[in-house]
C-alpha cells in the first residue's frame, strides 16, 4: 500500500485527503505520490517538478505565531505601577 496526498484545484494540500493505494493502481486527478513537506504553512504542489512548497504569506505565518508573553520583569513594572496608583488615589490594594 502506498499513501498518495490529495490536492484541490488550485494545487493547495488537502488536510485529510490522504489515502491509500496499492501499487498496482494508477494515481488519480488530484493525488501525488509526493508527501508535502513537513513544517509547510499551505502546502502547495507543483505537479511539473513534482515538489511541494510554501504558498503562504509571510503575513499570514506571522498571524498564526503566539503573541509572546510578557517577561516576569514587564509583569513585575505593571504590578508596582498598579501599586503607585492605588497609593496615588488612596486605593487598597485586594
Amino acid at each position: 500500500m502506498n499513501t498518495i496526498f490529495q490536492y484541490d484545484e488550485n494545487f493547495i494540500y488537502v488536510i485529510g485527503g490522504d489515502l491509500k493505494i496499492t501499487e498496482d493502481e494508477e494515481i488519480p486527478n488530484g493525488y501525488t505520490d509526493v508527501p508535502p513537506e513537513e513544517g509547510l504553512y499551505k502546502a502547495k504542489f507543483d505537479p511539473k517538478k513534482k515538489m511541494w512548497f510554501e504558498s503562504a504569506s509571510k503575513e499570514y505565518i506571522e498571524s498564526l505565531q503566539p503573541k509572546p508573553q510578557p517577561s516576569e520583569m514587564e509583569i513585575m513594572q505593571k504590578e508596582i505601577a498598579e501599586l503607585y496608583y492605588l497609593l496615588a488615589v488612596g486605593g487598597e490594594a485586594s
